[in-house]
């Protein structure tokens, strides 16, 4: 059991009779209700699957004052508490906490938290707005206002959506032997006998499409290098569903048939400009993660080196561009299953790792996310880096059965050669180092990636050897100098240089060596008795001795 962004444990001797810091469970509770609701365990620790052996909860009135206390602290949070017994016969307390779904939660003083991972976060005045929106997004799929019956709906896209469902690998036979109307309730198409928001949406005729808040609408217009529109393909009729705009998409738009050759000596490879994979898991992140409460059309600009993607909102709450990567938060959850059931889209939390993958395993550049007030714009490179890149990427992909996560590190090393650890963390969003560990993986035990240094100044690169191999030709940079060499520098430029600061030093001898490994040589070389050194902190100099 791991705490995740539906779980979270804490100590039993968090209860401490008068002592407890019941705020602190509080707030956590309006977190929960905030989010996806989800469960507080009191009684296991931290990083533990099971209660400690033999423990058991000796005042069982414990659920009773859990209860009071966290009514007297919160609104609008709504929870169950109950003694549970674990594998081990040991006992703990389960606090269950139910989302909720149409208003904000807060503690009784003012304060608004939300789950975000595995972490509770506090939600700034500014970003109230868009708590909001997300709630709404939530309401409105299971909305039946329009009171369409269920007789009315488009009878070849209702047989067509069952008929996928029955024949969908992800989906469970127990769902599959289901009648027709109880997987339409199951799939919140409808309810009571009338389509829902999302029942229109998805197998409701045209009229009635039409007639919801902000249906989708997708443009695909291709510009020429005058910025000038050459080709348009418009889906704004809304006789489609958001399965049959997605396969207009893909189907009719002929620049995601163009790719280039790359050939050097006897290797070939074909590569996409806009892979297709990419292109189908963003647009499906458009279709998906909008809020269908918000005005605007999905538009897919194409330009003679790059292609950009608009989605109508801003990201879901607690996800930015820069952790996108490593943030999954379903906004609008009942048409995430649906489009994952079906196959349509990745599972949650792996959207992104397989875009990246994909263009990194292609020798491409990571798109670009960015986000203003209204909508959310992704921009994925029309070129790649180098034929060399393709190349390395090529051969590592052939000669080991790389997981995502190891192709998205290793292509991001690929480009650069050599990453600090604080570096490749900052891009993968991993705080921690055992976060990096597992998106390294197997690549330093395979020695395709070799790892130098310790700490702050731990450095990541493309094994020489595996270079050498292939006969790559990449960039010559500072960055992977060896210790005795970059000595020498230090000692070269303190000869012409003496009395300098450390970023001084740095400046000259090349900033893309890894700042933290400078400071080490200095420090080694002060040791030695080589340098010494006048003043401290950030006014301390180098300087070479007199006897030398």
């Amino acid at each position: 059991m791991e705490e995740t962004k539906n779980a979270d444990k804490k100590s039993l001797k968090f209860l401490n009779g008068k002592n407890t810091d019941w705020n602190e469970l509080a707030k956590d509770c309006v977190c929960f209700a905030n989010g996806q609701g989800g469960y507080i365990f009191i009684g296991i620790e931290d990083k533990k699957a099971l209660p400690p052996e033999k423990q058991k909860i000796a005042d069982r009135t414990i659920p009773d004052i859990i209860q009071k206390n966290i009514a007297h602290r919160t609104v609008n949070v709504g929870i169950a508490v109950t003694i549970e017994t674990a594998i081990n016969k040991a006992e703990f307390i389960r606090v269950q906490v139910f989302r909720n779904a149409q208003t904000i939660a807060s503690t009784t003083d003012g304060k608004y938290y939300v789950r975000v991972h595995d972490e509770c976060k506090p939600v700034p005045p500014d970003e109230m707005s868009r708590l909001a929106a997300d709630k709404n997004a939530f309401v409105w799929e299971e909305q039946t206002t329009k009171r369409v019956p269920l007789s009315q709906c488009d009878e070849v896209k209702r047989r067509t959506f069952l008929n996928d469902i029955r024949s969908s690998q992800r989906v469970s036979r127990f769902i599959k032997e289901m009648g027709d109307e109880e997987i339409l309730e199951y799939y919140f198409i409808q309810k009571n006998g009338f389509l829902t928001n999302l029942g229109i949406l998805w197998i409701g005729k045209r009229n009635e499409r039409a007639s919801l808040l902000y249906p989708p609408a997708i443009q695909v217009i291709r510009y020429d290098d005058k910025d000038e529109k050459v080709w348009k393909l418009l889906l704004d009729d809304y006789f489609s569903n958001p399965k049959e705009l997605l396969e207009q998409v893909l189907d009719n738009v002929p620049d995601w048939q163009e790719s280039i050759e790359v050939s050097e000596g006897m290797f070939r490879k074909n590569i996409p400009f806009f892979p297709i994979e990419v292109v189908r898991e963003l647009v499906v992140n458009a279709l998906v993660h909008r809020t269908y409460t918000t005005r605007g059309d999905v538009f897919i600009n194409i330009f003679p080196d790059r292609m950009e993607i608009h989605s109508p909102g801003r990201l879901p709450f607690g996800v930015t561009p820069k952790n996108i990567l490593s943030q999954s938060i379903r906004r609008n959850e009942h048409l995430s299953k649906v489009f994952y059931d079906l196959g349509l889209m990745e599972k949650e939390g792996s959207g992104y790792d397989l875009v990246y993958a994909r263009l990194l395993g292609s020798g491409k550049p990571l798109p670009i996310v960015k986000e203003t007030d209204e909508r959310v714009t992704v921009i994925v490179k029309k070129q790649f880096v180098s034929k060399e890149v393709v190349r390395l990427m090529d051969k590592a992909s052939n000669d080991f059965l790389l997981k995502q996560k190891e192709l998205i590190s290793l292509g991001l090393l690929a480009q650069q050669q050599s990453y600090t650890a604080f570096e490749i963390s900052n891009i993968l969003n991993q705080n921690e180092e055992s976060g990096l560990r597992n998106w390294l993986g197997r690549l330093v035990d395979w020695e395709l990636v070799i790892k130098t240094g310790k700490g702050k100044g731990t450095q990541y690169a493309i094994n020489p050897e595996f270079i050498r191999k292939i006969n790559f030709k990449g960039k010559t940079n500072l960055k992977n100098i060896e210790d005795h060499r970059l000595e020498e520098l230090i000692f070269k430029d303190l000869t012409a240089y003496p009395m300098s600061r450390f970023g001084e030093i740095h400046q000259r001898i090349g900033l893309e060596i890894n700042q933290f490994k400078v400071k080490r040589l200095l420090k080694t070389l002060l040791d030695r008795g080589i340098l010494d050194s006048h003043g401290e902190r950030k006014w301390k100099k180098y300087f070479i001795k007199q006897n030398l």
